[in-house]
């Protein structure tokens, strides 16, 4: 049985790619941040009480921030791959909280790269390990953005992914680690954190339509993006460890929408007008913006034999109607007396 360790099991592409490792037969094991309060909501439905004898995903607490730890759960774990999603993933929080997001995206890679040069040296093992890239790492670059396109971030996220590429690449080169690098563009789902633009937006349609909110505030309606459905991507992830050798792609569908048509799409499915709720807020703009990012995928195509399943119209709907639920069963509480906290409402 294959053992596969992911970072960030708990946010919205560990969950998917949890669920897809467990389907493919693999034992999986994902480092979780002491919290207070519980935050494996996404993982709950496939995990099992750690004793009983058929359990496949076990869970580990850990921390980018933290080596110590980290080459622990690799001696106690004994992995045969990686998967690096653990960051502070947010563009727009970046600016607010730059150390630390380059001490956990950035430097967190080197440490659990590190962590895992010194494991395999120590243990004899071999293992692969997937690093999770962003289209943000091209920022102000010309679109369609491939794998040779030159690298321009705009943000602190960004550049600390870009810090995270080279790292993974400069292990490649200088250890003979098998670290490979996926370049995702935007991939959204039901999942998605609540403060992301997409799922502010489908959570607001729900939550418009029921009466439970009047007014969507906004920043840049113009940027647009190459919008998959993260149950798809997780799927390339695995195929880039199954190749011979390390290497580098990027994951898209090669479509380009803005935030604008995202925002139409999601309303008019509800049968509402989006410029009757949306109000533009300054205060939502990202300090430098990234105007337009477009996936040439050409490479993941042909060399891992993958495309994306679920197009834009079918993802938004996927959403709109997932958040148009829990909007009704809000709706539901409220009505019986009870108040339901809503996460946070930066836009992304």
């Amino acid at each position: 049985m294959k053992r596969a360790l992911i970072t960030g099991i708990t946010g919205q592409d560990g969950s998917y790619l949890a669920e897809f490792l467990l389907k493919k037969g693999y034992q999986v094991h994902g480092i979780v941040r002491r919290s207070s309060t519980f935050n494996t909501a996404r993982i709950d439905g496939m995990y099992q009480d750690p004793h009983e004898e058929e359990a496949r995903l076990f869970l580990h607490y850990g921390d980018l921030a933290d080596a110590t730890v980290l080459r622990r759960i690799l001696q106690k774990t004994s992995p045969d791959e990686i998967y690096n999603l653990g960051a502070q993933s947010h563009v727009k929080v970046s600016f607010e909280e730059p150390e630390y997001t380059a001490d956990c995206v950035g430097t967190g890679t080197l440490r659990l790269l590190e962590a895992a040069r010194d494991y395999m040296s120590s243990s004899g093992r071999t293992l692969k390990i997937y690093q999770a890239g962003s289209s943000e790492m091209f920022g102000a670059a010309p679109a369609p953005q491939s794998e040779a396109t030159p690298f321009h971030p705009r943000s602190p996220y960004a550049v600390s992914k870009v810090a995270a590429h080279w790292y993974a690449r400069n292990y490649r080169e200088a250890y003979g680690i098998f670290a490979a690098n996926g370049i995702l563009f935007n991939h959204e789902s039901p999942r998605r954190g609540e403060t992301f633009v997409t799922r502010k937006i489908t959570r607001a349609v729900g939550r418009i339509k029921l009466g439970l909110q009047s007014k969507l505030y906004l920043g840049n309606l113009d940027s647009r993006r190459d919008w998959g459905f993260a149950g798809d991507y997780v799927e390339a992830m695995w195929l880039i460890l199954q190749q011979p050798q390390p290497d580098d792609f990027v994951i898209a569908t090669g479509e380009s929408h803005s935030v604008r048509e995202f925002l139409e799409l999601s309303f008019s499915m509800a049968g509402l007008n989006w410029q009757d709720h949306v109000v533009i807020d300054p205060r939502y703009f990202r300090p430098s913006e990234v105007d337009h990012l477009l996936g040439d995928a050409k490479k993941s195509r042909a060399v891992l034999g993958w495309k994306p399943r679920v197009s834009f119209e079918q993802l938004v709907r996927m959403m709109v109607e997932h958040d148009s639920e829990l909007a009704r069963q809000e709706l539901t509480l409220r009505r019986a007396g009870h108040n339901v906290a809503l996460a946070g409402i930066a836009n992304d």
